[in-house]
């Protein structure tokens, strides 16, 4: 069992940044993909960025040159570093890992952006 627990979210004016946390406790060990999504009402939920073993990344083409994943596998957490941030961003984000080894993924509560002025 994995629990992922998100921090960093809240108001931020146009143009600041964020810098999102996922803590995740449990075996979270071996091959594991670490992904940022984010859902906004009425809309399907949308991958942000993932991070998988061997460092492997992706963004999805609306964050690419603003945010930043990273992780510190000794403390099992995952980063969103997110600069330059628009209204269009603001959404629930959330943290989501998948375990390859055990062919499962976990999500975590959710943490609320807002880009407002």
């Amino acid at each position: 069992q994995v629990q992922l627990v998100e921090s960093g979210g809240g108001l931020v004016q146009p143009g600041g940044s964020l810098r999102l946390s996922c803590a995740a406790s449990g075996n979270i060990f071996g091959r594991t993909t670490w992904g940022w999504y984010r859902q906004v009402p009425g809309k399907q939920r949308e991958m942000v960025a993932t991070i998988a073993t061997y460092e492997i990344i992706y963004y999805a083409d609306a964050v690419k040159g603003r945010f930043t994943i990273s992780k510190d596998n000794a403390k099992s957490t995952v980063f969103l570093q997110m600069n330059s941030l628009g209204p269009e961003d603001t959404a629930v984000y959330f943290c989501n890992v998948k375990r390859r080894s055990f062919d499962d993924e976990y999500w975590g509560q959710g943490t609320q952006v807002t880009v407002s002025s």
